[in-house]
C-alpha cells in the first residue's frame, strides 16, 4: 500500500513542484550556458539535468505505477482509462529522457537537447495537473464521502466513483 505522500494531494503536489523547480532551474542553468558558449559546463549541466530527471521524477514515476496506480485501480475500477493516460505520460518522459541520454553521447546541437528538456517540463507540468484533477481529487472526495457513510452507519461498499 503506498504512503500517503501518494494519495494526498497537498503531499502529492509538494513532491511534484519540488522536483519542477529544480528541473526548472538546471534547465534555466543549461540555457545559460548555452547562450555564453561554454562546452565543458554545458555538459556537465546536461548531465546532472538528465540525472535529476531520472533520479526524481521518473524514479518517482515508477513508484507512481507499482504502489499508487495499482492500488486505484483495484480500488476505483472507473479510473483505469485515467491511470493508463497517466501512465502513458510516465512513458513519454522516459522516452525523451532516452532521447536526450542518446543525444549527450552524439556530436549534437545543444539547443535540440535543451528543447528536450524542455519538453520534459512542460510534459511534466500537463501530467501532474491531470494527475491532481483526475486521479488524486476523485479518489479523496471518494475516501470522504465513504468515512462520512461509514461515521453514519453506511456500508460504504462498492466503487464510490460509479
Amino acid at each position: 500500500m503506498p504512503g500517503p505522500a501518494l494519495s494526498q494531494l497537498s503531499a502529492h503536489r509538494s513532491i511534484h513542484d519540488a522536483a519542477l523547480e529544480e528541473a526548472e532551474d538546471l534547465t534555466s542553468l543549461l540555457a545559460q550556458s548555452i547562450q555564453q558558449g561554454d562546452h565543458e559546463q554545458i555538459r556537465q549541466v546536461a548531465y546532472v539535468l538528465l540525472e535529476h530527471w531520472e533520479t526524481r521524477t521518473l524514479r518517482h514515476a515508477d513508484v507512481e505505477e507499482r504502489e499508487f496506480y495499482r492500488e486505484i485501480e483495484s480500488t476505483f475500477p472507473s479510473l483505469k482509462t485515467t491511470v493508463v493516460q497517466l501512465s502513458r505520460d510516465h512513458e513519454l518522459l522516459r522516452m525523451i529522457a532516452g532521447e536526450i541520454k542518446h543525444r549527450l553521447t552524439q556530436d549534437v546541437s545543444w539547443q535540440d537537447v535543451l528543447i528536450r528538456f524542455q519538453a520534459l517540463i512542460l510534459l511534466n507540468r500537463m501530467h501532474s495537473l491531470s494527475e491532481e484533477t483526475y486521479l488524486i481529487k476523485p479518489v479523496e472526495a471518494a475516501k470522504e464521502r465513504k468515512r462520512r457513510e461509514d461515521a453514519k452507519g453506511g456500508d460504504g461498499s462498492g466503487d464510490a466513483l460509479d
